[in-house]
């Protein structure tokens, strides 16, 4: 339900951002029609006794209009821009994340080689300088394990 609400909110937004836009059109056709023909042509038109009047009428009207576009596209572009910044910087983020878990794991797994070379060590050679070694890990590990 809310899915639906959403989904034809959003066409009433997508319709009323085009009418400014159509508006103007309209407007300035109907500028230029009334400024390009005399009264003669509006005999059949009851209220077109003045057609430069009207077509100066129209004209403010069509400015208006053309800064509520303005208005309208100018905001329409803010927030693609704005989504597109939130949406290169949530790329970032994750990539940042990606590489810190990739560092992460590649330490992890040098710490695991270095215990399994010095348990094979050990393992051939007891020595006093291989058990001081394997101390030395296990100190490093409960200093800075993960």
């Amino acid at each position: 339900m809310d899915q639906m609400t959403l989904s034809s909110r959003q066409v009433w937004l997508n319709f009323l951002a085009l009418l400014p836009a159509t508006g103007l059109t309209v407007l300035t056709l109907a500028v230029a029609f009334l400024r390009f023909y005399d009264a003669q042509d509006f005999q059949f038109l009851q209220f077109v006794a003045q057609p430069r009047a009207w077509s100066n009428r129209l004209t403010v009207a069509a400015l208006l209009v053309a800064l509520v576009n303005l208005g309208v596209e100018w905001n329409r572009r803010n927030r693609e821009t704005e989504r597109l910044s939130r949406a290169e910087a949530e790329r970032a983020e994750e990539e940042q994340r990606r590489a810190e878990e990739q560092e992460r794991a590649t330490r992890r797994s040098r710490i695991q080689n270095r215990w399994i070379v010095l348990q094979i060590q050990h393992q051939l050679d007891s020595s006093e300088q291989t058990r001081a070694a394997m101390r030395d890990f296990q100190l490093f590990l409960q200093e800075y394990g993960e």
